[in-house]
């Protein structure tokens, strides 16, 4: 195998530190590999690379792998209406996944003889890239830094600044993860159990100060639509949600959960389109399932969740959960409007051509079409049967043993 290590690459502290160690510090021949799940434009990735030639590295690579992510994941993850904890909707316990797969592939193209994280010893994202290396590269040595020498952010810059590389490091007091299904927000405040994230460490502001009502189409689960314009991917449709919601601080919260490695973590992060979206699609599945679909989907559905955030997206019963998904929407198809307003959104009805409140049968709580008052009276008779021979026969058998008391 070739001398090379190949880096999961970002361009923030952890990932900086690791292009600068491996290839000046341990003589690598470092290729940086950014995979691009949705959260970087253009100009962004440029200047990513820039930066990673000026920190030595030999090669730099950009993936964009949006496309499959939603293809793959995301689309799944609505299907499933997936929040953890009902909070979180994964945005990086997902996207790393497809980060690792990504980058493992490249590693195993050029024969990479190392292959490196900037993961700390810490969170969830070690045992991912971990798990999905030891996979797809079972030969190559995975390599560290920040995990094996323990170091803090305030290390890793000390050593920067000690090899010449300025930047504004007071950016790096928050590490902020972008994706299509989200952004994350960790920092001083998500370290404690009793304090918030401060405005200015999310990065999308506050900027609107009205009301407005937004409106998704959904074909076969997945949205299309947007007031009214009908996009070519959904991808295009959840940065249009996210670009409109996104300014009115919707989707902010902090997420408390189990790690993979046993210990409590809290992360930030907001997510505007993924949370709304979901709400939508949920309440649009309230319409036209039946409530036996609805009841088994949500028990496979949170299944799915835990598995792909514990970093087991390979295991093969991910994709016979898909495929029961994937079944569960062909009705699924309508048009949703939400309420957006500074902070928060609700959902202010549907409309589609599947929707089991017909009124051609009945009205709930009012007239009905296709019962009479005698075929309620018999049904309640037998569908209470069963309790009414357990309360009879405990009866029994406590007055039996009170009498011979």
């Amino acid at each position: 195998m070739k001398n090379i290590a190949v880096l999961a690459f970002s361009g923030g502290l952890d990932t900086t530190y690791c292009a600068m160690h491996l290839s000046k510090d341990l003589g690598l021949e470092v290729h940086s590999v950014l995979v691009n799940t949705g959260g970087f434009d253009k100009n962004e990735l440029a200047e990513i690379e820039k930066k990673a030639y000026a920190l030595g590295v030999a090669h730099h690579e950009s993936i964009d792998a949006t496309g499959e992510y939603y293809d793959k994941c995301i689309r799944y993850l609505i299907f499933g209406n997936v929040l953890k904890n009902n909070t979180y909707p994964l945005s990086v316990s997902a996207e790393r996944v497809f980060q690792a797969m990504a980058i493992a592939k490249y590693a195993a193209g050029v024969g990479a003889k190392y292959i490196a994280h900037g993961s700390t010893g810490a969170g969830n994202d070690q045992v991912r890239f971990d798990m999905i290396f030891g996979i797809m590269c079972p030969n190559a040595e995975i390599i560290t830094p920040i995990r094996d020498h323990k170091l803090s952010r305030e290390e890793e810059i000390t050593y920067l600044k000690s090899h010449g590389v300025e930047r504004d490091w007071a950016k790096s007091l928050y590490s902020v993860n972008k994706g299509i299904w989200g952004t994350s927000v960790g920092g001083k405040e998500t370290l404690t159990s009793d304090q918030y994230l401060p405005e200015e460490a999310f990065p999308t502001q506050v900027s609107m100060k009205g009301e407005e009502v937004l409106e998704i189409e959904f074909i076969k689960g997945e949205p299309i639509g947007v007031n009214g314009k009908e996009y070519a991917s959904p991808v295009e449709a959840i940065q249009a949600i996210q670009a409109l919601a996104g300014p009115y601080g919707i989707g902010r919260d902090i997420h408390v959960g189990d790690t993979i490695i046993g210990i409590k973590g809290r992360v930030g992060f907001e997510a505007a389109a993924p949370l709304i979206i979901i709400k939508a699609h949920h309440t649009l599945e309230k319409h036209v399932l039946t409530k036996w679909q609805l009841q088994l989907k949500e028990s496979q559905a949170q299944w799915y969740g835990t598995l792909l955030h514990e970093g087991h997206f390979m295991e093969p019963a991910m994709r016979d959960i898909e495929a029961f998904l994937q079944s569960s929407q062909s009705h699924v198809t309508g048009t949703v409007k939400v309420q957006l307003m500074p902070y928060r959104f609700y959902v202010l009805g549907i409309h589609s051509a599947y929707d089991l409140m017909s009124n051609s049968f009945a009205s709930y709580g009012e007239m009905n079409n296709s019962w009479s008052g005698e075929d309620v009276k018999g049904f309640a008779k037998v569908a209470s049967i069963q309790n009414m021979i357990y309360r009879h026969v405990s009866q029994q058998q406590e007055e039996s043993l009170h009498g011979k008391g």
